[in-house]
């Protein structure tokens, strides 16, 4: 075939040889979105016309960490981690928010720990993975409740951590997310929640970012990236009464992520996951999310997390990427 027939063969799916990226790796964490399920059947495969490398991470931090040494190119992650990294410089770009979290983000107190009320967390062993969304929920309804850090014992433990942990008794609680989540709570109780924390003030988030030398270079596979992951959370928005625990959608998602299936749907239904139409808006893409990552560092720094923070971040996040 003629480099002009092969060229012409690619621009039917989208692509020219200088679009298409080479050697795509990509890391993702085990919180539940319809996007996980497009992974799972290989979308982004065929939308990007290559071989993707997926490499699973316990942690937003992990991903951040793949990413700015360059072992990555795309990473699914949470506001938290994201407004620790673009405060370092760290060279991102937030091209699409997957989940606004809600009930699908805990904190789980083991049953028998002696804790029914906020202040029941004086002296108690608490675990988070530390700079995740969890760790900054957990921060912030800490700090609604009028409780410091220095008066819980908290801990820094990755979600598989947490349930080793837990299944010793060596923890009294944790904030996480699934698979941990689904487990601890068959032993717990939920003390609040992220959508909760939300309201006072805290809000999260994950998204999927890029590294910015490779969104530069490959503008139509973020493109192809962005369109498999709408349609996802479209098909997902529109069909949720059929996920159930039992459906196919659920078990796959349940094969990828290591969460237990009967779970998966509750925690589907605790984040909501913005429409094509929704990141476009001033709330989101259009200027919101910037501000959320701000405040997200702002938090962070009083908390001692983080150094500094930027006078801006809108240059970390794109809507260049979404659908026109």
């Amino acid at each position: 075939m003629s480099v002009r027939a092969l060229l012409i063969a690619l621009s039917i799916f989208g692509f020219s040889l200088a679009a298409q990226a080479s050697d795509l790796t990509i890391g993702y964490i085990t919180g539940i979105d319809p996007t996980k399920l497009a992974q799972a059947e290989g979308r982004y495969e065929q939308a990007m016309g290559e071989k993707i490398d997926w490499r699973r991470f316990d942690s937003g931090p992990a991903v951040v960490a793949a990413l700015a040494s360059g072992d990555l190119q795309i990473g699914n992650l949470g506001s938290s981690p994201l407004a620790a990294a673009t405060s370092r410089n760290v060279p991102l770009v937030t091209f699409i928010v997957t989940a606004q979290i809600k009930g699908s983000e805990a904190l789980v107190v083991r049953n028998g720990s002696g804790i029914d009320k906020p202040e029941d967390l004086i002296g108690k062993t608490i675990a988070t993975p530390f700079v995740s969304t969890s760790h900054y929920s957990l921060l912030g309804a800490l700090k609604h409740w009028n409780l410091t850090p220095q008066q819980v014992k908290v801990v820094n433990l990755s979600p598989a951590q947490i349930t080793a942990a837990w299944k010793r008794g060596d923890i009294d609680g944790a904030f996480t997310w699934s698979p941990a989540l689904g487990e601890i709570r068959k032993t717990g109780k939920i003390l609040t929640d992220a959508g909760q924390v939300s309201e006072w003030g805290a809000p999260t988030f994950e998204v999927w970012v890029a590294r910015k030398d490779f969104a530069d270079k490959h503008p139509e596979a973020l493109k192809a990236f962005t369109r498999v992951s709408l349609e996802a959370i479209a098909d997902y928005n529109a069909h949720q009464a059929s996920w159930t625990a039992d459906s196919e959608p659920v078990q796959k998602i349940a094969a990828l992520t290591g969460a237990n299936a009967a779970d998966i749907p509750e925690l589907l239904k605790g984040a909501h996951f913005p429409s094509a139409a929704e990141q476009k808006t001033p709330a989101l893409l259009g200027g919101g999310t910037a501000k959320d990552i701000a405040q997200t560092a702002l938090f962070l720094k009083d908390q001692g997390k983080i150094e500094s923070v930027l006078a801006d971040y809108s240059g970390y996040v794109s809507d260049r990427y979404l659908p026109e």
